[in-house]
């Protein structure tokens, strides 16, 4: 389970270093690792917005149900591609 680490708005993302060793990142407002030459394989909406309809002010339900809508082939794909330095934004 991924621990709650960001606090108010902001994102979480998987990324890749060049070794392809997989690290977490997380970074407030609309900041993303992309932005320091960064390569993300996954990203996580953690702003209010993305759960409140839903999960209301509960956002380790909200990470914790986002797990299973994860597209793991497209991550796989991005994993190789990052580890073959074919990978694109």
């Amino acid at each position: 389970m991924l621990r709650q680490g960001q606090f108010g708005s902001g994102w979480v993302f998987v990324t890749v270093e060049p070794t392809g060793k997989l690290g977490l990142a997380a970074r407030p407002n609309q900041d993303t690792p992309l932005m320091e030459g960064g390569r993300v394989l996954l990203g996580n909406d953690v702003w209010e917005h993305a759960y409140y309809l839903k999960y209301q002010n509960r956002r380790a339900d909200y990470l914790a149900a986002w797990w299973n809508v994860v597209d793991w082939d497209a991550v796989t794909t991005r994993y190789d591609q990052a580890r073959t330095g074919t990978l694109t934004v």
